[in-house]
């Protein structure tokens, strides 16, 4: 681990050009020793911001990224690291992994599809949400323990219900110390918080971690607050799905969907 102390404003710090080190506001909730997914996912869109800025623009936005998450994430030093699986003009294919200890714990594929103009024929996206700050603040941190949920803002449209929520969530943390996040990275940072918007059953008593978070956009989102849709079914056999509508402040942006291992916590069954 790097000796230095944490910023207290970021969810990250930045070691060199590949590492960085979480600080406690990225601790997870099922496990406070863990990172919580959502700022690690917002830290590899970051790193992949950071290595098409290294490139001509070539005008390709990232229209899907998809995360599976192969181990435990430590709450220690991570690497991340970009390849190029399919190139090209018009769409691209990129691949980031993280690895912690040495170990990939993390491998996201993001297509990027070229710009163009077609606002005449836009539509069908669904209508906005609420706007935040016409909306009560919800203390998420009663239901969820960690640093990463400790630092949220959330907005509930109406009252949480089993399995159905629908909120605005928002983090004035950095997500790396003394670097500007782009309005993707800052979004999908805020993303996997979905599946503990929509609790359907006591977190004390089942556990209903995902292993994976795919995200399709059909327009670039803005910064500043995620709303989240949310519903969550658990099936008759230890699975699970979360189900989300993305939003960003002038309307929907995409979708989001996370798989869920349903099981009782220890010593309940």
């Amino acid at each position: 681990m790097n000796p230095r102390t944490p910023a207290p404003g970021s969810y990250y710090e930045r070691i060199d050009e590949h590492r960085f080190k979480p600080t406690p506001h990225a601790g997870g909730a099922w496990n406070q020793d863990e990172q919580h997914f959502s700022p690690l996912g917002g830290l590899v869109a970051h790193v992949l911001d950071r290595h098409l800025a290294g490139r001509a623009d070539e005008g390709l936005l990232v229209s899907r990224i998809s995360y599976d998450i192969l181990g435990r994430l430590a709450l220690d030093e991570c690497e991340v690291l970009v390849e190029t699986v399919r190139p090209g003009r018009t769409i691209e294919l990129l691949e980031a992994v993280v690895r912690i200890a040495g170990r990939p714990v993390v491998r996201a594929r993001a297509w990027l599809l070229a710009s163009l103009d077609t606002a005449a024929v836009a539509g069908g996206a669904g209508e906005r949400l609420p706007r935040p700050e016409t909306l009560a603040p919800w203390a998420m941190s009663e239901q969820w323990p960690g640093g990463y949920i400790a630092s949220l803002d959330v907005r509930p449209v109406a009252p949480p219900a089993p399995g159905r929520t629908t909120a605005w969530v928002s983090s004035r943390l950095d997500l790396v110390a003394g670097e500007a996040a782009g309005p993707l990275a800052s979004y999908l940072a805020l993303v996997d918080t979905a599946n503990g918007i929509a609790v359907r059953r006591p977190p004390t008593e089942w556990m209903f971690p995902n292993v994976d978070l795919t995200v399709h956009l059909h327009r670039r989102p803005g910064g500043g607050w995620t709303g989240l849709d949310t519903t969550v079914v658990f099936g008759p056999t230890g699975q699970g799905l979360t189900s989300t509508v993305l939003h960003d402040l002038d309307g929907p942006v995409g979708t989001a969907q996370q798989i869920l291992t349903v099981r009782p916590q220890p010593g309940r069954r």
